[in-house]
């Protein structure tokens, strides 16, 4: 029998019967592949993500990749056998936000799939089909199953806009900060710096990219052009805006705890920083991402560590949140 996870509050879950629900008008039906697994997953299970950003019961799961079994009315058919990724944001499409392209700031309201909507932890999974990005056919769907959290980095890079010959530097080194090095990659820097806190991550960092890799007790530079910070710890932002040179361009998305430092606005306004910030990932960034991962930019695989079964839900909780430095990307496989 097909079984799908659902967490009935923080703490517990349970393993449920899983029928698939079918498209109504407009919506597509896809096979899921692969489902991964972050810090926000562990957050819902811990029952410690922010009020109004989740909503139990739920089946979590935003991070996914599938294949298109049927849509319903209205979406197109040429979708039905398409490998596919989608958006987790379920915008409104009428508000002025969403006309203008900024859909994760809908004025409706916060709605995601995986957090306030039936997510990916099960073998099918039904959404609206204007919200699928398809891959080429050849595409490796494991490898595409971290395309959510790239996206998010695109997003990233969207806003930082790199332009070749500028030194550029990333701070973190999980899997944003892999795919942040890529995507700065990407864009021809002159020097493309990782700043971390384990040394084991540098073999990772340049053959991503990386011309210079420094754990941040080292002696760190004070001239990038451009950094992005993934690394959400208390002192990241401030170690992110220490590396820039005046007129630089910060873009933060890490999620800190209370009580993080904050950046000194004396600083900011002084040294004429740009700074940004990015949660989740709008249309023109899921649209980059998926175009980069078709042409080779993107190589998702070497962050996958751990493949699981559906029923594994709780250890891949655990392994996520382990400290372990062999734990990379886990992914579940309903």
């Amino acid at each position: 029998m097909s079984t799908a996870v659902v967490v009935e509050a923080p703490g517990q879950h349970r393993l449920v019967p899983h029928e698939p629900r079918r498209p109504t008008a407009g919506e597509a039906l896809v096979r899921v592949h692969a489902v991964g697994i972050c810090g926000s997953d562990r957050e819902v299970y811990q029952g410690n993500r922010p009020e109004g950003y989740v909503r139990y019961p739920l089946t979590p799961g935003h991070e996914w990749s599938g294949t298109v079994t049927a849509v319903g009315d209205g979406a197109p058919a040429s979708l039905v056998g398409r490998k596919v990724v989608g958006e987790g944001f379920r915008n409104c499409q009428v508000c002025d936000r969403c006309h203008a392209g900024e859909t994760t700031l809908c004025t409706t309201g916060y709605e995601e799939t995986g957090f306030t909507r039936p997510g990916a932890m099960a073998p099918t999974l039904t959404l609206p089909a204007r919200l699928l990005h398809p891959l080429p056919d050849g595409a490796d769907l494991t490898a595409a199953a971290l395309l959510e959290p790239a996206a998010c980095i695109a997003a990233a890079a969207l806003k930082a806009r790199a332009v070749p010959g500028e030194r550029v530097a990333v701070v973190g080194t999980g899997t944003l900060g892999m795919f942040a090095v890529q995507f700065l990659k990407a864009a021809s820097p002159a020097e493309l710096l990782v700043v971390g806190t384990r040394d084991d991550r540098e073999a990772l960092s340049r053959r991503f990219g990386a011309t210079d890799f420094r754990t941040k007790d080292r002696p760190l530079p004070d001239d990038c052009d451009v950094v992005i910070e993934t690394a959400g710890s208390a002192d990241a932002a401030r170690t992110a805006a220490g590396l820039l040179r005046r007129g630089g361009r910060l873009v933060l998305t890490g999620i800190p705890a209370p009580g993080a430092d904050g950046l000194d606005p004396t600083g900011l306004v002084v040294r004429q920083l740009e700074v940004h910030t990015v949660f989740g990932a709008p249309p023109d960034a899921w649209a980059h991402t998926v175009r980069m991962f078709g042409a080779g930019l993107l190589d998702p695989l070497p962050l996958v560590t751990h493949e699981l079964p559906l029923a594994a839900f709780p250890d891949a909780i655990e392994l996520v949140g382990s400290g372990d430095p062999k734990v990379g990307k886990v992914l579940l496989r309903p």
